[in-house]
């Protein structure tokens, strides 16, 4: 198998790692390209895979740093960058583990992590990977890589919320938050919402957004009861996709991508709302979609 071929068969993996590790599709994309530039100059290598893991994971980790400066800077709330996951393009999402590590809510529980932490955390969790292989990853002992893993496990499971459920009964939720925000209904969307919900706005100073988390189940459905019967909302297009592995409301206006809104879940109720405005963080997931429309033409 020659180089492109090898790198492309291990893409879609590689993509998924570098984008749990950084919350960023596009730096995820850059990072891929650099990989492929050192792939392809390198010499013979044994295991492929189990190179080009290492090759991105340094990448990423050498990144974080300057990410999190960056992110300190930010106008508002910093959110991942939504990503649809209805293409397979971030690998597989057949246990629990690998789509929980890939929710917005994981995502940026996983902001308050060391870079090591964080690169522990998703190789076990999404990757499956043993003690010993994300140590081989580090360059660091077994021991250090179970120390790693278990303060990233603890730290993350302190706010992370798991329970039972039917298939479908995430969406179903989302549905019942669309029609009674559409039907202008604050009663009816309180009743989905946690008492302590937290909503959270995503505009980077690009668009109008609230800088300031909203909490409460009665000023949060207030808010998005506001937002879909604003005069601006007019001729919008509402609909559920699959983002992040998690059912979201994808919001288009003028046939553009306006804003995603993602949830937290804790059994019937929702427990974070955080919705993605800034056009920056939806220009991937954009280019997404005109992807998938030009294939189908």
């Amino acid at each position: 198998m020659d180089k492109l071929a090898e790198f492309t068969e291990n893409r879609s993996r590689l993509f998924g790692l570098a984008y749990r590790l950084l919350g960023e599709a596009a730096e995820a994309e850059d990072v891929l390209q650099d990989a492929y530039l050192r792939w392809e100059a390198s010499g013979p290598v044994e295991v492929p895979g189990a190179w080009l893991t290492k090759v991105v994971t340094n990448l990423c980790l050498s990144r974080l740093t300057s990410a999190r400066a960056r992110r300190e800077k930010y106008v508002g709330p910093w959110l991942p960058e939504p990503v649809f996951t209805d293409d397979g393009r971030l690998g597989p999402l057949e246990t629990v583990e690998q789509r929980e590590s890939l929710s917005i809510g994981v995502l940026v529980l996983l902001e308050r992590l060391t870079p090591a932490e964080r690169a522990a955390f998703v190789l076990r969790e999404a990757f499956g990977y043993r003690h010993g292989e994300v140590a081989d990853v580090l360059d660091i002992d077994e021991a250090h890589a179970r120390q790693l893993y278990r303060r990233a496990r603890e730290h993350v499971g302190e706010h992370r919320r798991r329970f039972a459920e039917r298939p479908g009964h995430r969406e179903e939720i989302v549905r019942r938050f669309v029609a009674a925000a559409g039907d202008g209904d604050v009663a009816g969307l309180e009743r989905l919402l946690a008492e302590d919900v937290v909503a959270w706005s995503d505009g980077g100073g690009k668009t109008s957004a609230a800088r300031h988390p909203v909490v409460g189940a009665a000023p949060v459905a207030r808010l998005y009861c506001g937002l879909a019967n604003h005069p601006r909302a007019v001729g919008i297009e509402v609909s559920i996709r699959a983002v992040n592995g998690e059912p979201a409301i994808v919001v288009h206006q003028a046939g553009d991508l306006y804003l995603i809104v993602c949830f937290d879940f804790a059994g019937d109720r929702i427990v974070g709302v955080r919705g993605v405005l800034n056009p920056d963080k939806l220009a991937y997931a954009s280019a997404q979609e005109t992807h998938a429309e030009s294939r189908q033409a």
